[in-house]
């Protein structure tokens, strides 16, 4: 017991120094295939986007993998709908298999809907272009993981997927021709790439309170190129860590949980960015959420409500959130959760 907790801190002291390395590090624009740092899970969005050490079902597969083997259900399957910003919408699906003793399985889907683009091409008319007819680009992600809880308190994670972006035809000409070259030859150009990308996380709970750390290194990949561009995927290292407050005043066995929470996310390519939320769950099935992000263009606060019922024997659960996204207006995220 004493040699995993020394692995356990040993590995959040490495993330941490990591993150501080990197602090005074800012880029901009150096990733691809952002589509992967979509908030997923209604609970999440609700309470500021903290998830690296509080989704304790199926949806923790896409914030630490670590996450998914502290469930005391046998199976849980997760669905979740945003309807996001400029008429894109995004769906991602999860479900988690226990094996024995052994550990749990699990797999996650996160489909990309950008809607319907016009497509043109420069021409030598008088509008200076043709219209080549509509398009839809779309994005997805598939993937496998694994987590293991070696003791009562900590746990590890591998989530291994396979992310594909389809940005669809492009009119390409060749190098030093103009639009008025009389024999200016264009192609149709597909862009189609795909690359694998792991999510490695740890968790540990110190049985004391609610206290408990999440750490969690994501999209490690090597890099894709379009074109004469090479850019990784977004790479990011976070940690988080969760307090019950309530619980150094009240003798457990309430029916009232109140967990405040925090996080900090290092992107590769942008600094810090930290999130604080807390949620409160009364009579064991509803529960309030509220939080806030920092380091975010067009948004920042997040609300959200969860409702829990049993249905012949089947725990359901359905979360919402919405968050204000400046000049877009809001957005809405749902899920729906059953497990057995």
């Amino acid at each position: 017991m004493k040699r995993i907790t020394q692995y356990g801190m040993l590995l959040a002291g490495w993330l941490c120094g990591l993150t501080i390395s990197q602090a005074q590090i800012v880029k901009k624009a150096q990733v691809g295939f952002r589509f992967l740092e979509n908030p997923v899970s209604a609970e999440v969005v609700g309470r500021g986007g903290v998830g690296v050490a509080t989704t304790l079902n199926s949806m923790g597969i896409f914030w630490n993998p670590a996450l998914i083997s502290w469930g005391e259900q046998t199976i849980d399957v997760t669905l979740h709908h945003t309807q996001w910003i400029a008429d894109i919408s995004y769906e991602a699906a999860s479900g988690t298999v226990r094996i024995g003793d052994v550990g749990v399985v699990g797999m996650s889907m996160l489909w990309m809907d950008y809607g319907v683009f016009h497509g043109t091409q420069r021409a030598p008319n008088t509008e200076g272009f043709i219209e080549t007819g509509n398009f839809t680009p779309y994005a997805y992600a598939v993937g496998i993981s694994f987590s293991q809880k070696v003791s009562d308190r900590f746990s590890y994670g591998v989530h291994i997927k396979h992310a594909t972006q389809d940005l669809r035809y492009a009119s390409v000409a060749p190098t030093g021709t103009t639009i008025d070259d009389p024999n200016l030859s264009v192609t149709r150009r597909k862009y189609k790439e795909g690359e694998f990308a792991a999510d490695i996380g740890a968790y540990y709970d110190f049985l004391y309170n609610g206290i408990k750390f999440g750490a969690t290194l994501q999209n490690i990949s090597r890099e894709v190129r379009y074109e004469n561009n090479p850019f990784p995927l977004p790479f990011a290292v976070s940690f988080g860590a969760t307090v019950e407050p309530l619980r150094f005043f009240l003798e457990e066995g309430t029916h009232e949980t109140l967990i405040l929470s925090f996080e900090s996310r290092h992107p590769r390519d942008f600094k810090e960015k930290l999130k604080l939320g807390a949620e409160f769950m009364f009579l064991e099935r509803f529960t309030l959420r509220s939080g806030y992000a920092t380091n975010y263009d067009e948004r920042g606060f997040s609300a959200g409500v969860g409702v829990r019922h049993e249905l012949e024997g089947f725990p359901l659960r359905f979360d919402y959130a919405f968050q204000p996204f400046g000049i877009f207006g809001t957005v809405h995220h749902f899920s729906l959760g059953v497990s057995y």
